[in-house]
């Protein structure tokens, strides 16, 4: 009976002192993580994120600087301006959009093919700032904590990674610091709050009213599992069509920008047959049909050469293959196109390490791993350094390996097991 009186007194001190007022909505909101906290949260997470889900589109940067004008223009008219705030395009057929705490903000390139203009646009971001300023991430984590839920580190979410499967591997291996699964009130929040900042941008609301019709629509025919994922975290619904419709009629109109934002998405247009290409060459890979996945990763780098991806696509391809001196030169290609970009390299050292080239091999890892760390990656960096008598070293990343789900984990541990037997005894 005391226990449990000194546990409840215990709670009531820790709820009380994480109260505060929702810097958007007004109402009081329970939180253990502080504003500093959500900005180093946000920043340490955003990069390995980022990697896990296509990384960065660089073939035309300036649809980033475009896509950032228009988020930081959005942020001034926040509720809190005073966020570091980001925007940056990924590399990522879905059609998403992602915000983490601190202000860390991403939308894919998947996405913003589907948009007609700058106001739908806006519609986009706004309700992603919207996500930030309020805290949703936030409370998501302090639910997490108080139900005893482990947060992962985005870096160690990977678990597509046992080696045969490197084929596979793609923009989207994980969910990273943690997938959100925003609830109805949050997302009403996040629509309701976001019109607020779009109208005093200067933006028409009705594009958030279209917005959410194309979720509705697109979410009818949803058959594949990122689809799944992507209506688990951002749920359509006709409740938000209607109450968006409800709000925009009670306002002014705003701007649409169809042109200007159709000149900045013009290279991703140009291209999206390329991508498509890319895309069935991916299923075809999956499917064991390698002739057919090398056929259309000809066709789709014929039509744009500067994208990594095709280039990895077509790596993985000669693997499945076994064809390692062509799989290195694909890799490799990746890497001088886009050398921000963990799977290029780390393709490359699996390549390099079946031309046992080891020194090689090594260096291309470890850049990986600086860039996304993965159970593949670590396995064979502690094969490495075991080979090269760093026992230390060589426990390091097998423990990290291990924590794998797969082949990779199963490995790594059996080395644990020969290398500290006491430990892995207990």
């Amino acid at each position: 009976m005391i226990r449990t009186f000194g546990l409840l007194t215990f709670l009531s001190i820790v709820f009380l002192a994480g109260c505060a007022e929702n810097p958007v909505t007004g109402e009081s909101q329970f939180s253990l993580i502080s504003p500093a906290q959500e900005v180093e949260i946000g920043k340490k997470n955003y990069g390995p994120y980022q990697q896990q889900q296509g990384g960065r589109y660089i073939v035309d940067p300036d649809l980033t600087l475009y896509v950032n004008q228009i988020g930081q223009k959005l942020a001034k008219v926040s509720d809190r301006p005073n966020l570091p705030y980001e925007f940056v395009v990924l590399n990522n057929d879905v059609p998403n959009a992602w915000a983490l705490p601190g202000g860390k903000i991403a939308v894919n390139r998947g996405l913003l093919w589907m948009l007609e203009d700058e106001a739908q646009l806006a519609a986009v971001l706004s309700h992603e700032i919207v996500h930030a300023a309020a805290k949703h991430g936030a409370t998501q984590m302090t639910q997490a904590t108080l139900l005893g839920i482990g947060v992962s580190a985005a870096g160690m979410a990977s678990q597509n990674s046992e080696y045969g499967q490197l084929i596979s591997m793609g923009a989207g291996l994980g969910a990273g610091l943690y997938q959100a699964r925003y609830g109805r009130q949050q997302e009403l929040d996040s629509d309701f709050y976001g019109i607020n900042y779009m109208v005093k941008a200067g933006y028409d609301p009705q594009a958030a009213v279209e917005l959410q019709e194309k979720f509705v629509e697109l979410s009818k025919g949803q058959q594949s599992n990122w689809m799944s994922d992507l209506f688990a975290s951002h749920p359509p619904s006709q409740e938000r069509v209607d109450k968006n419709r409800q709000k925009a009629q009670s306002l002014g109109k705003g701007v649409r920008n169809k042109e200007l934002y159709q000149a900045a998405i013009k290279q991703i247009r140009k291209d999206r047959a390329a991508y498509d290409l890319n895309q069935k060459a991916r299923k075809a890979l999956a499917d064991n049909n390698i002739n057919s996945a090398l056929a259309l990763t000809h066709q789709a780098i014929k039509m744009q050469g500067n994208e990594a991806l095709f280039h990895i696509t077509r790596g993985q391809v000669y693997m499945a293959q076994k064809q390692f001196d062509n799989s290195a030169k694909n890799f490799s290609k990746a890497v001088a196109l886009n050398p921000e970009y963990f799977l290029g390299y780390l393709g490359l050292g699996l390549s390099q390490l079946e031309q046992k080239s080891s020194t090689n091999a090594k260096s291309n890892l470890e850049k990986s791993t600086q860039l996304l760390p993965t159970p593949i990656a670590a396995f064979h960096l502690g094969e490495l350094e075991l080979a090269a008598g760093n026992r230390d070293k060589a426990i390091g990343y097998f423990q990290f390996a291990a924590q794998d789900q797969g082949q990779i984990g199963q490995a790594a541990k059996q080395q644990l097991a020969q290398l500290q037997p006491a430990t892995t005894a207990q």
